[in-house]
């Protein structure tokens, strides 16, 4: 990754390893769920966590006093760190970066019914620190005890991937040795969903079909991922497991609407193309991109549109998790940065579920049927959200 440049050209900084995983999907708890889901699909119903029970993680008091969507920051985050191993991390150079779109939204939703209903005095001293959207970063780093960075990006739903790359910025500087970065999003509320479905973003037939002729909107969903990113010469020294190498990041604005894309992909294209300049890396060699792909009209075609300039026609193969996962918001970009990190962990693309019927304005290599083989090269993993927020990493299989 790029620190900047100075008088001589451009100065790198240190090289950026994934040594641990975390995620709480619609698919089940951990990255071990996640993937069977991606890889064998069995998909009905809304996109809720099945069958999370807060208290493997916190007594019933603390539980009480955490919205959903920082319990699901908590759980990914422990786990990932458990994967890592023995990081014997020094606490003042071990930072957290998490993402969430909205932050305690089932808590503000429930409280302000409360204030309604029975009036002030009744209202939860809890409300603050439960709906603030930098209590999932905080509940992180005060279990681990890390006095590094704590910081909190919400980009709607760029914000998992403007938030991996923000921590594994960090590492690259030397600011920290290991951050856990990622996103959580709970909101499936029925005020969410009533507003997203009034602006005519969800799907109506309740089917997520990325890139598919028939698509008509997203599906809504729920989750977390992390990721432990860590200084490579360290993770190698302790004899860590090395998942991948985040080798770039980049983020833009398409300074366009305040949720429509712009329609000809410029912000994507510059997204795409920074971030392979930040990991020194030709379009070419890109051998997989996991897309935003979120099955709305205007996003896919868009974002079609900017890989096609990108890679100068339909470039690699091209995936979108949402048809199994549906559209996590804040967390998205931090689940999807995970699932690429296994397509090169287990060699293999998983398909765009949902994805049967081409829509000949979209020109890409879409993997449809069933996962793809492949030999790992470099991935992008994409995410733009409202507010016309534009993020891009680049992950690359470990050395040999």
């Amino acid at each position: 990754m790029l620190l900047g440049v100075g008088p001589e050209g451009p100065v790198r900084g240190r090289r950026v390893a994934v040594t641990g995983l975390g995620a709480v999907t619609c698919c089940g708890i951990g990255v071990g769920a996640l993937w069977e889901g991606l890889v064998h699909p069995t998909v009905e119903g809304a996109r809720r966590v099945p069958d999370f029970d807060p208290s493997r993680w916190f007594d019933a008091k603390e539980a009480r006093r955490v919205d959903r969507f920082a319990q699901f920051s908590v759980a990914a985050a422990e786990e990932a760190l458990a994967d890592a191993g023995d990081l014997g991390a020094d606490p003042a150079r071990a930072g957290t970066v998490f993402a969430t779109g909205v932050g305690g939204f089932h808590t503000l939703a429930e409280q302000v019914g409360v204030y309604n209903e029975r009036g002030a005095r009744r209202v939860s001293p809890f409300l603050v620190p439960m709906m603030m959207a930098n209590a999932g970063a905080a509940n992180i780093s005060m279990r681990a005890g890390w006095r590094g960075p704590s910081e909190t990006i919400a980009t709607a739903c760029a914000a998992g991937t403007h938030a991996l790359g923000a921590a594994a910025r960090l590492v690259a500087s030397g600011r920290c040795d290991v951050v856990v970065g990622g996103g959580a999003e709970a909101s499936l509320h029925p005020v969410a969903i009533a507003a997203f479905a009034n602006m005519t973003a969800l799907s109506t037939s309740g089917v997520s079909r990325p890139f598919d002729a028939r698509r008509d909107g997203f599906v809504m969903s729920e989750g977390a991922a992390a990721l432990v990113l860590e200084e490579m010469d360290r993770a190698v020294a302790r004899g860590a497991h090395i998942y991948a190498e985040v080798a770039g990041a980049a983020s833009t604005a398409d300074a366009h609407h305040i949720t429509a894309p712009a329609p000809d992909g410029s912000g994507a294209v510059a997204c795409m193309e920074l971030a392979l300049a930040d990991a020194d890396l030709a379009a070419a060699q890109v051998g997989h991109i996991n897309a935003h792909g979120t099955s709305t009209p205007l996003n896919d075609l868009a974002e079609a549109r900017a890989i096609n300039k990108v890679f100068e026609g339909s470039g690699p193969p091209v995936t979108s998790t949402k048809g199994v996962i549906g559209h996590g918001l804040g967390a998205a970009g931090a689940i999807e940065a995970v699932a690429s990190v296994l397509s090169i962990e287990h060699r293999l693309i998983p398909h765009t579920y949902g994805f049967e019927e081409p829509d000949p304005e979209i020109q890409l290599d879409v993997v449809g049927g069933e996962p793809r083989p492949w030999e790992p090269r470099p991935v992008l993993s994409n995410s733009f959200g409202f507010g016309g927020h534009n993020g891009c990493l680049v992950l690359v299989p470990p050395a040999a």
